[in-house]
């Protein structure tokens, strides 16, 4: 006999409905009527309230209870598992890229045009859980005015910006 049954026979071998039962237990009735029909269990502080309502000892209602046993066990090992899993992908999905950001952000300063282009990319690509990530702004920053000011050489060389002929008059 299973666990649901015997909580079920219990209870009417004591005249109480469900509804007395939960809010006895200060639970709902739906609880009551999930344990009665097996889907699932009451927790250990559930399970010896009961027992002292119905006057049935935890033994007579656990005993000769396996496949309970064998379900708690298997569910068991299934969270196990499903939280190995979870950290796992939380892992992988959580690398630390703050390293590559940062060299990224270095040799974009080194190509003018290319640097502007790349470093808010780098910014927006940026995660508080890098190990570097304050550091990688700071060198998007730099990257950003290291290439405005090689621009702004390059193209005023290639305008004659700044440039100025003076002839002596005599």
């Amino acid at each position: 006999m299973e666990l649901g049954e015997k909580l079920k026979q219990s209870r009417n071998n004591k005249g109480f409905s469900q509804t007395n039962v939960a809010d006895h237990l200060n639970i709902s009735r739906q609880s009551i009527s999930k344990w009665e029909n097996g889907n699932t269990y009451p927790d250990l502080d559930n399970l010896v309230k009961l027992s002292n309502y119905y006057e049935v000892s935890i033994d007579e209602l656990l005993k000769e209870n396996q496949e309970l046993k064998m379900k708690i066990e298997a569910n068991e090992l299934e969270i196990e598992e499903k939280y190995h899993k979870l950290n796992f992908i939380h892992s992988v999905s959580e690398k630390d890229e703050g390293l590559l950001l940062l060299v990224l952000a270095f040799m974009g300063s080194l190509i003018p045009p290319i640097g502007l282009i790349m470093a808010p990319v780098i910014i927006k690509r940026n995660k508080k859980t890098n190990t570097l990530y304050k550091l990688i702004y700071f060198a998007c920053v730099c990257c950003i005015l290291i290439n405005i000011y090689a621009l702004y050489f390059t193209v005023g060389n290639y305008l004659g910006w700044g440039t100025t002929t003076v002839e002596i008059v005599d």
